[in-house]
């Protein structure tokens, strides 16, 4: 399996696995992870599609918003748990340092960051809108989470997150003025400023709980 590796100049010790959307390592996912390793981190993010089809780069339209879901079907999110998993061990306890390892995914990567949390072992969740949370909403987290949602998101309705915060009201879950895919700038759906809070929530959560 292939994966973008961004590494720190200066680096805090601390690891991170960014989880892809249903686009795959594009662009955007780079950017995102080579955003990480400027603050500190060691961050990967493995490419999850290799499964099917190596080198899958999609783009935010209609059809290749259906490839990708059917993609990610064929995968299943047991077996991208599996490459997630290798990606921390790879971050993390097989690195000459063993760096504490936190995990943040969007969209597709944001339901299987949640499944990190509670299947995994990461000292550390951050997901962004991921849509199947709900359906696994009873599984208990065995580190801090944190969860970031769109009031907007057509995908996601708000039963769903009320779900997960009567489930558990101890997880910190943020509500954004924004729709599905607001971090991504390539999206129609970006909305800058809910991005640009989201990231400093997350950016304050990884340091602190990824610390020495």
């Amino acid at each position: 399996m292939d994966a973008y590796l961004s590494e720190p100049e200066r680096a805090t010790g601390a690891a991170v696995v960014i989880v892809q959307e249903i686009f795959g390592v594009n662009r955007h996912i780079r950017a995102v992870t080579d955003d990480y390793a400027s603050q500190g981190f060691t961050a990967i993010a493995p490419a999850l599609f290799d499964r099917v089809q190596r080198g899958v780069e999609l783009n935010y339209n209609s059809a290749d918003s259906s490839r990708g879901m059917q993609m990610a079907k064929l995968i299943g999110l047991d077996n991208a748990l599996l490459d997630v998993a290798a990606a921390i061990a790879r971050a993390g306890r097989g690195a000459p340092d063993k760096k504490k390892v936190g995990v943040v995914g969007y969209c597709f990567g944001g339901t299987l960051a949640w499944l990190s949390a509670t299947r995994l072992d990461p000292e550390a969740v951050v997901s962004y809108y991921g849509g199947q949370i709900a359906r696994y909403a009873t599984e208990k987290p065995r580190c801090p989470v944190l969860l970031h949602f769109g009031s907007k998101d057509a995908h996601i309705p708000a039963s769903d997150i009320e779900t997960i915060r009567k489930a558990h009201p101890d997880i910190p879950v943020y509500l954004y003025d924004a729709g599905h895919g607001f971090n991504c700038d390539h999206r129609p759906s970006y909305e800058p400023r809910s991005a640009k809070e989201a990231r400093q929530r997350t950016l304050e959560f990884l340091k602190e709980k990824l610390a020495d």
